[in-house]
C-alpha cells in the first residue's frame, strides 16, 4: 500500500517528520491537498497555516513562507512530501496573549510609520504585522479545533 512521509523543515530545526495520510497548504497556485500517491511537484508555499493529517489527529503550523516538494516514486508508490521553511512553529507552541501583545505594538509601529511617513518603516511594520496575524489566525485556529 502506498504511503505519504511528511517532513517540515526550518533552518533551526525539523518540526515534523513521520507518516501521515494527508498534507494541506497553500502556495501561489492555490491549495494543494497531498495524499499518498500524489503527482511529482514543487511549489512555493505562502504564508499560512500548514495542516499534516495524521492518525493521531491534525497538527498544524504557522508557515511563513517557503517551497515545497512533493516526490512519488518507487513500486510501492510511496510519496514524499518535504516542505523548507524560513519560519515556522506548531501552533500549539504559540502563546496566544504574548502573540496579540505584539500585534498590538506592530500596529502601534504600523500608525507611527504612516505619521512620520517612513516608507520603508512601514514596509518593515505591515510585513511583521502581517506575521503576527498569522500566527494569531494559527493559534485560534488550534484552540477551535480541540
Amino acid at each position: 500500500m502506498a504511503s505519504l512521509v511528511v517532513e517540515l523543515v526550518t533552518p533551526e530545526a525539523v518540526l515534523y517528520a513521520g507518516e501521515a495520510q494527508g498534507l494541506m497548504l497553500r502556495s501561489t497556485d492555490g491549495e494543494f491537498t497531498v495524499l499518498p500517491e500524489h503527482a511529482t511537484t514543487v511549489g512555493d508555499v505562502v504564508p499560512s497555516v500548514v495542516t499534516v493529517a495524521t492518525a493521531a489527529g491534525p497538527v498544524a503550523f504557522a508557515v511563513h513562507g517557503g517551497y515545497f516538494e512533493v516526490v512519488t516514486a518507487g513500486s510501492a508508490r510511496d510519496t514524499r512530501a518535504t516542505i523548507l521553511a524560513g519560519v515556522a512553529e506548531r501552533t500549539s507552541d504559540i502563546d496566544v496573549p504574548r502573540a496579540q501583545a505584539a500585534k498590538e505594538r506592530l500596529e502601534a509601529r504600523v500608525a507611527a510609520a504612516r505619521t512620520d511617513d517612513d516608507h520603508a518603516a512601514l514596509t518593515l511594520a505591515v510585513e511583521a504585522l502581517a506575521r503576527a496575524d498569522l500566527r494569531l489566525r494559527a493559534a485560534h485556529e488550534a484552540l477551535s479545533a480541540r
